[in-house]
């Protein structure tokens, strides 16, 4: 029985079968990974930046495709407004209205300090040009846990709903930039906030883990083929030596 097993014949098979198997391996795990990888978020095309008053308007909610857009805003800002937006990566966020010599303003988060006397605090004076990106104004209940007291200039989120309160008089656009750059710069540098490029949410093409299941059922097809030929080709060698005649008695 081993020597059929290993005849040329029956190590095709062997061969043929283990090859099978491991190509729909292969195969399936490649389709299973395309269904994986399709439902992550995908990164989108990141125009080039435009003026921030063409994105966001006052009194208005910001556009999804908005978000995260690069924009510009040229003004100045109020130093008097500033303030700090606590509990941001272990420091706090330097939030100040850019007022765009329309008439409106927009919240600008300037960059991250540590603490509160860190001399990057310092407004710059002057007119500038603000690029960065476009965020939605923070929804408190997303950000905050439980309400706390803060020290006065501080406050917990960058929501124009807020704001609108805390900054009277000043007309404020929808939604906030996140500097990523300034001219002219500041006398003293500050770090900038980290802000993701726009993306998509992922949506599972449903169809590559099917491919994936039939890859598989493909290669559990083989390893029945290969035992269906190797039980033939045994059975097939059992016939032949029962067949054979008994030598005759002397």
């Amino acid at each position: 029985m081993f020597r059929i097993l290993f005849s040329p014949r029956v190590v095709a098979l062997h061969l043929i079968a283990i090859g099978a198997l491991v190509a729909c391996g292969l195969l399936g795990r490649w389709q299973l990974g395309v269904f994986e990888d399709s439902g992550k978020p995908h990164a989108v095309l990141d125009p080039a930046p435009v003026a921030v008053g063409t994105l966001t308007v006052p009194g208005r909610q910001m556009t999804t495709d908005a978000v995260s857009r690069q924009v510009t805003a040229e003004g100045t800002f109020d130093a008097s407004k500033q303030l700090l937006v606590a509990e941001r990566d272990n420091g706090l966020w330097l939030l100040a209205p850019l007022d765009l010599g329309d008439g409106t303003s927009i919240p600008v988060v300037r960059g991250w300090v540590a603490t509160a006397d860190d001399p990057a605090i310092a407004v710059p004076s002057g007119k500038v040009t603000v690029t960065g990106r476009l965020q939605p104004s923070e929804n408190l209940d997303t950000v905050v846990s439980r309400p706390r007291q803060l020290p006065p200039g501080q406050v917990m989120t960058v929501s124009s709903g807020e704001l609108i309160n805390v900054w009277r008089g000043v007309k404020l656009r929808n939604g906030y930039v996140v500097a990523t750059g300034q001219s002219p710069a500041p006398a003293v540098a500050v770090k900038p906030v980290s802000v993701a490029a726009p993306t998509e949410p992922g949506g599972f093409t449903w169809r590559n883990l099917a491919y994936a299941a039939q890859w598989w059922i493909f290669g559990l097809f083989a390893v029945f083929m290969w035992w269906h030929f190797v039980r033939d080709a045994l059975q097939g060698r059992t016939d032949e030596q029962n067949r054979k005649p008994e030598p005759a008695a002397a």
